[in-house]
């Protein structure tokens, strides 16, 4: 064990940095992505579409998510997988919504409709990374998981 487990760990938290940077950095793209549609609303006095404002909390949950899961030893509390599997679902029925508004659509030259588009397969990459996080961190909390008593802490279950 010595030097090269602490090595493995090493490669393994900046493997898992790296991994949810991505996803930091690819929640802020839908962010803004979907906030240009908000914004102009706001602009012009019109209500706000639920469905963008969805988009909003969605990718805003996933970025506070990814950044909090930055912080060392985050990561390990246990359960952590539920959180991923619940953004999994989220950026799902996110694809979904816009991918059924937006995919089989023509724009023609409109630039908004081609940020939709493009929007949307930045939504179902953010799922599967979620979907990839979840189970990893189930992976990770089975493999790692304390199997002793809790009673005494000595004895293995």
């Amino acid at each position: 064990m010595g030097i090269f487990h602490g090595i493995e760990m090493g490669i393994g938290y900046i493997a898992h940095s790296i991994f949810r940077f991505i996803q930091l950095v690819l929640a802020l793209t839908v962010c803004g992505l979907y906030g240009v549609d908000l914004h102009k609303a706001n602009k012009e006095h019109k209500y706000s579409d639920g469905k963008w404002v969805y988009a909003e909390v969605t990718a805003s949950l996933s970025a506070f998510l990814a950044l909090l899961y930055l912080i060392p030893f985050v990561s390990r509390v246990p359960f952590a997988f539920v959180a991923d599997t619940i953004l999994f679902i989220l950026w799902i029925a996110l694809f979904g919504l816009f991918g059924n508004m937006y995919i089989k659509e023509h724009a023609e030259g409109d630039s908004g409709v081609q940020r939709m588009k493009n929007a949307v397969w930045v939504d179902l990459v953010n799922a599967l990374l979620w979907l990839i996080s979840a189970v990893g961190m189930v992976i990770y909390f089975f493999k790692h998981r304390n199997n002793k008593t809790r009673w005494t802490g000595r004895a293995t279950v």
